[in-house]
Formats: C-alpha cells, structure tokens, sequence
C-alpha cells in the first residue's frame, strides 16, 4: 500500500484551505449580494411604494397623487409607473400601447387581484435587461382599481457592490498568498527538516551514524528536536564505535593467550621446550583466559538493565577486613605494609558478594602496581549517611589525563600493559558498574610516582 508523503499531504491540506476559502468568501458575496443588498433595495421599493399606496388611499387620483409619482419618479434611482387600469399591465404596456411585452405575468396579475404585492427579479424583455421591482396594487371599495410599477435595472444594483466585490476579491487573493506563503514555510521549516531525520534514519540503520542535522539557527521545538536528533546520532556513533573497539579488544584479549597456548604446545609436541615449562605456560594463559570470560560475563550482566543487585544489611568493615586477610601473603611476598583502619559501625545495603569483587579487583591492583618497602591502605569510615571507603597505594600512579580513561574496558596505563601483571583491563570497568548499581561513586584521585586513591561512597545506615 503506498502512503503519501507529508509534504504531499501539506499541499493537499492547503489546496483544501484555498478552496474552503474562496468558496466561503464567494458565498459571502453571494450572500451579500442576493441576501442583504439586493434584498435591500426590494425593500426600499416596497416602502415608497407603501407610501404612494397611502396618498392613493387619501387623495385618490388627483394632481397631489400625480406629483408624489413624479416626485417619487425623479428622486430615486428606481423608474415608478402608475395605471389605473390594472388589467394593461398583463396585456400589455400602458405607457406605450403598442409594446408587444408585457410588464407582468398573467400569475403575477392575478395576485394583485388577491391584493398580494408582486415582487419581481428577472430578466424583462420590455427593457432589454433585468431589473428587480414591486408591483403594488391599488384598491377602491376592495375592488382592484390600479396598480403602482416601481422597478430598477439591477446593473444600478451592481454598481455600487461593484468595490465591494472588488474588495473581496483582493481578501480572497491575500489569503491565498497568505496561505501559499505560510504553507511554504512549512514545508521549509517544518517538513524538509523531517525529510532531512528520515533520510538521517535511514543511513542509521545502514550503520552511518556520522549524519546530522545543520539547524543551528533555529530554537524553536524543530531546533531542539533536531538538537536531540544530533545528539541521538553522536552517541550512536560512540555505541559503534565502543563496540567495534570492544570486538578489537576482545579478539586481541583472546588471541594473544591462544598463541601462547598453541605455540607452546606445538613446541612441547617438537621437543623444543620441556614439557613442565610449556604446560606451565599453557596453564597460565588458560586460567588468563579463563579469568577473561568470567570478567566479560560478569561486565556483560551489570551492565544489562535487567541485572538486579541484592540489597541486604552488610557489616562493610567486616567484609572489607576478610577480603584484607586474604591479600597478607601476598603483600607480604612483596614486601608491601598493608595498613587498616575500619570503622565497625559502617553498615550497608547491597550485595555482599558484589561489594567483594569490588574489593578485591581494587586492592588487587594497589598490591599490583606498588613496589615492594612501600604500603597500602584501606580506610573505611563514615559521616552521616555517606560511608566511604578509601584504598591508598604508593604506587607508580596514574597520569592525570588517563584517570578518566582507566575505567574503560580493556583500558591499561602504559607502564602497566605487561602481560606479566595479568589483569584483564575489566577490573575498573567492573567496580564502576557494581557501585552504580549500588547508588554510589566511584573515583580515583592519582600522582605519577606517588600513588593512587580509589574513593568509593555509599549510602550507610544510621
């Protein structure tokens, strides 16, 4: 089925309103005319000749009469004609008996005789044109005894409405302009910019998100729309462009432990290397991988909008203070102080075993990057509502304009892209996550050298 176009539905709307308006201004005038005007000027006729009928019905058929025909005759634009034989008028013209035409109808005689008055309005074949007149009948002792004939051309009646049509007709031009003109600016401000998202949307679902909409001028609700439009645009752009780097990301987290695996195993299957050191090595990078899926899994659930985070009462200082325990050896082998200083009273809402791999992708990493005779330590603490816990190293930091930047996935600061550190690149991209599901914030704070803070705020329970 095709549809028609908005533009064309436009131009259809405003011929509608064209024609909707000249046929109402043409009735108007119609109207004016036949209705008011005209109508107007039957009743004028009608009146004068009432009041000739009152001097007939006084003076009767004298001189006095005469003259107020004369009169009446001189001073108004219609012609007055008087008979005192009624019966002329339908057979013929009194005033020239040798006119073959006559002034009325047999019909219209015939409601004289009743004492009707006659109204006509048409083309007369005596005077070569139409005219409107009354004929109003005069009575004596309830017998018809004559008739007053008062008439005028009607191109007398059109004259004067003549500026008036013309006046008409100019309201109807400019509200044709009028409308053309506003219709057109429509299309322009209004249709062509939609056109403009259509064709835009289009490209989109062709995978271009790179389209926008140029109406920088413009700030009005289309102006805004095409600001949101823009904006839908450029963060559709950056969904593509996070999930072809995301891809890239992934097929190097993946490719580069399978060829360890595959060329030690080929190596291994040669007598190259020793078996104990190749299945070392292929161990390792299993577990790498493995450690990956589980990050890209558990990243792929928080960031779903259908994943829910328990919300249960956690003692936090006890959960961070078990995690810590489990991180001695390791500080230790390192030669690394590992600094507590809990508040037992802190208490939260939220998932316990969330809030640990929290904890421990965070101290993980201060361990990682903090040389050995150096320290590490964990603060947890509460004011009001807000429970904040702290994780301070004395490691080799973070350049500022990469802070921001470490929490995006597979992300790693280049002293730290060794291999042999083993992260995964998810680990903040994860804690970011969790801790918004949690209704918190997540921030660090970092010297080149000197060493990294990692803020986490929560709402605790008084």
């Amino acid at each position: 089925m095709n549809h028609w176009s908005i533009k064309r539905k436009v131009w259809i709307t405003i011929a509608a309103v064209i024609f909707i308006v000249v046929a109402a201004t043409t009735s108007l005038i119609y109207f004016l005319y036949n209705e008011l005007y005209v109508d107007k000027q039957i009743d004028t006729l009608t009146m004068q000749g009432e009041k000739l009928t009152m001097v007939y019905a006084e003076q009767g058929v004298n001189d006095v009469f005469l003259e107020r025909v004369d009169w009446a005759n001189q001073s108004m634009e219609a012609d007055v004609l008087f008979t005192d034989d009624p019966m002329l008028l339908a057979s013929g013209d009194p005033l020239d008996p040798n006119s073959e035409y006559n002034l009325i109808t047999f019909e219209e005689r015939q409601l004289l005789l009743n004492g009707d008055t006659v109204i006509i309005q048409r083309s007369h074949p005596r005077f070569n044109q139409e005219i409107v007149g009354v004929v109003i009948p005069l009575f004596e002792e309830a017998n018809l005894a004559g008739a007053v004939f008062l008439y005028q051309p009607l191109s007398t009646i059109h004259e004067p409405f003549q500026e008036v049509q013309w006046l008409l007709l100019f309201v109807i031009l400019a509200l044709v302009v009028l409308i053309l003109f506003l219709g057109s600016k429509m299309i322009r401000d209004v249709v062509n910019p939609l056109i403009s998202m259509n064709d835009i949307a289009t490209k989109m679902e062709q995978g271009d998100f790179k389209q926008t909409i140029n109406l920088s001028n413009r700030y009005d609700e289309m102006g805004q729309l095409a600001e949101s439009f823009n904006r839908l645009a450029h963060s559709l752009n950056e969904v593509e462009q996070n999930r072809n780097e995301f891809l890239a990301n992934v097929s190097h987290e993946l490719r580069t432990p399978l060829s360890y695996m595959k060329g030690y195993a080929e190596g291994v299957e040669e007598g190259i290397i020793s078996k104990e050191k190749g299945l070392g090595i292929i161990q390792k990078e299993a577990n790498r991988l493995d450690r990956l899926v589980n990050d890209l899994l558990d990243l792929a659930q928080l960031e779903g909008d259908q994943y829910e985070i328990r919300s249960e009462p956690i003692a936090l200082a006890e959960l961070v203070d078990e995690v810590i325990d489990q991180f001695n050896l390791i500080a230790y082998k390192k030669d690394i102080k590992l600094l507590r200083h809990l508040n037992d009273e802190c208490i939260v809402y939220g998932d316990a075993d969330r809030l640990e791999q929290v904890i421990r992708n965070l101290l993980d990493n201060a361990l990682t990057y903090t040389p050995g005779g150096k320290q590490v330590e964990v603060r947890l603490e509460q004011k009001g509502e807000d429970v904040t816990l702290l994780i301070r190293d004395e490691g080799i930091g973070i350049p500022t304009k990469e802070i921001d930047a470490v929490k995006q996935r597979f992300y790693r600061v280049k002293k730290a892209r060794e291999r042999k550190d083993g992260g995964t690149g998810l680990g903040l991209s994860i804690v970011s996550q969790i801790i918004a599901k949690h209704g918190g914030t997540f921030s660090l704070e970092s010297t080149e050298n000197v060493g990294t803070t990692a803020s986490i705020h929560l709402k605790g329970i008084l």
